[in-house]
C-alpha cells in the first residue's frame, strides 16, 4: 500500500479549494459577530457520554470512538458541533438570559453522509439559547438567508418541516415503541403502501388520526400546503401551534421555501422546526438546523435552543468563484534597508508578496504572481509581469 494515500472519504484540500474555504469562513463568521454572535471552540474529543447526550441514537453510530489512554474511558471524535455549544450554553457560560454563540471547525463522520460526500465536513454554525418563541426561530433562518447571500450561492432555497406534527398525531393514537419508529421510517423514505399496512394494523386508531397520517407525505410543496393542513388535520393544539409557527416562518424568508411536514430529521434530537437548505451545485443540504429544546434539559440545565450549521467544504464548491487576488514578486530582501521596508509597507496594505528566493529563477512561473518590485532612480516600484 501507498503511504501517501488516505483513507476513502477523506481528502487533502489543495490551496485553490482551501483559499475558497477560508474566504468563505471570515465572511460568515464577520457576519455571525455583526448579529451578536460570540465564537466558541471546543474541543475536537470529548468523553462519548457527554458528546452523545441528548442526541439519541441520531450521531451514535456517525460517532468515532476510542479509548482514552489517560483515563481508560471510552472517547468520541465529535460528528457534530451543535450538541458541544449546547453544553458550553448549559455549564460553562450558565447565563439566565438570550446567549448567542457561533462555532467552526471539523467533524468526522463514520460513514459519508452521500456517496460522494467527505467524512471530514468543516461545519460552521449559529446558535441561541434562551428563548423558546418562533422570533429565534425567526432570527436564525434570516442570518441563515444572509450567509448563503454572502456566500455568492445561486439557487438558495429552503426546505421545512416541523416535528410537532408527527408527535402531535402519534400521541393522540396513544402509539410509540416499535410502531413509532416503523411509522417514522415509512415516512422519512414516503413508502405510502408501508405506512398504510402500520395504520390499518393499529387498533383503536380513530378514523381522522389514520387519514391525518396518510395525508402527511402529501403535504409538501409552498405555501398552499400550510392552508390544506390547516383544513384536513385534527385540532390538536401542538400540531395548530406548529403550523401557525410554519406560517409565521413563511412570511419571514427571504429566499424560495417549501414545506415538508413528513420530514421528521433529527427526530429524536430535534424538538419543533426543522429545516434544510440547498443550492445549485451541492447535491445534498449545503446547511442544516432547527429547534431542539430536549438537548439543554439533557445536559441537567433546561434552555430552549435553535440554530443551523453549514458545510463549508460543499458551500464552497458551489459558491461563486472569488476574483483572484494579485501577487507582487519581490527580490530577497537580503542587506538593503529600503526594500525590506517596502515588503513590510506592501504587507501592511494587505498586499501579497513573494520574496524570490536565489536558486529558483526558472520556477517562477508556479508563484502565480502578476507584478515585480523593481527598482527605479534609486526607489522601488512596483510594476507589471509582462507575458
Amino acid at each position: 500500500m501507498r503511504t501517501w494515500l488516505l483513507p476513502e472519504h477523506i481528502d487533502d484540500i489543495l490551496p485553490a479549494e482551501a483559499a475558497r474555504i477560508e474566504r468563505l469562513r471570515r465572511l460568515v463568521l464577520d457576519l455571525f459577530e455583526t448579529w451578536g454572535y460570540e465564537l466558541v471552540m471546543p474541543p475536537m474529543l470529548e468523553y462519548v457520554e457527554s458528546l452523545l447526550t441528548g442526541t439519541g441514537h441520531d450521531l451514535d453510530l456517525r460517532t468515532f470512538k476510542l479509548v482514552d489512554q489517560l483515563s481508560g474511558r471510552m472517547m468520541g471524535v465529535r460528528a457534530d458541533i451543535t450538541p458541544q455549544v449546547a453544553r458550553i450554553d448549559a455549564h460553562l457560560l450558565n447565563r439566565a438570559g438570550v446567549t448567542r454563540l457561533a462555532y467552526s471547525g471539523s467533524v468526522l463522520h463514520t460513514r459519508p453522509a452521500t456517496p460522494a460526500a467527505t467524512r471530514e465536513p468543516l461545519q460552521i454554525g449559529a446558535e441561541i439559547y434562551g428563548h423558546e418563541g418562533v422570533e429565534s426561530d425567526l432570527e436564525v433562518q434570516r442570518l441563515l438567508c444572509r450567509a448563503l447571500e454572502i456566500c455568492g450561492v445561486r439557487g438558495p432555497r429552503i426546505d421545512i418541516g416541523h416535528v410537532a406534527v408527527f408527535r402531535a398525531l402519534v400521541g393522540r393514537a396513544h402509539i410509540g415503541g416499535e410502531l413509532e419508529s416503523e411509522l417514522f421510517e415509512a415516512l422519512q423514505k414516503k413508502d405510502i403502501p408501508t405506512l398504510r399496512g402500520l395504520i390499518s394494523a393499529k387498533k383503536g386508531m380513530d378514523r381522522a388520526t389514520r387519514e391525518a397520517l396518510l395525508l402527511l407525505p402529501e403535504l409538501y410543496g409552498g405555501k398552499e400546503v400550510l392552508a390544506l393542513a390547516e383544513r384536513r388535520l385534527p385540532r390538536i393544539p401542538a400540531l395548530t401551534h406548529a403550523i401557525a409557527t410554519l406560517k409565521r416562518l413563511a412570511r419571514g424568508c427571504t429566499i424560495p421555501m417549501s414545506f415538508d411536514l413528513s420530514e421528521l430529521r433529527g427526530y429524536h434530537y430535534h424538538s419543533g422546526v426543522v429545516f434544510d437548505a440547498y443550492c445549485d451545485g451541492v447535491a445534498g443540504p449545503a446547511a442544516r438546523g432547527g429547534r431542539y429544546d430536549e438537548v439543554g434539559r439533557a445536559f441537567g440545565r433546561s434552555r430552549p435552543a435553535t440554530g443551523f450549521s453549514i458545510d463549508l467544504r460543499e458551500l464552497a464548491g458551489a459558491a461563486a468563484p472569488a476574483k483572484r487576488r494579485g501577487s507582487i514578486l519581490a527580490p530577497a530582501p537580503g542587506g538593503d534597508a529600503k526594500l525590506a521596508k517596502k515588503i513590510a509597507s506592501l504587507r501592511g496594505r494587505g498586499e501579497i508578496v513573494v520574496e524570490d528566493l536565489p536558486g529558483h529563477e526558472k520556477f517562477r512561473a508556479e508563484l502565480g504572481c502578476t507584478h515585480r518590485l523593481v527598482r527605479k532612480d534609486g526607489a522601488w516600484a512596483v510594476k507589471p509581469i509582462k507575458d
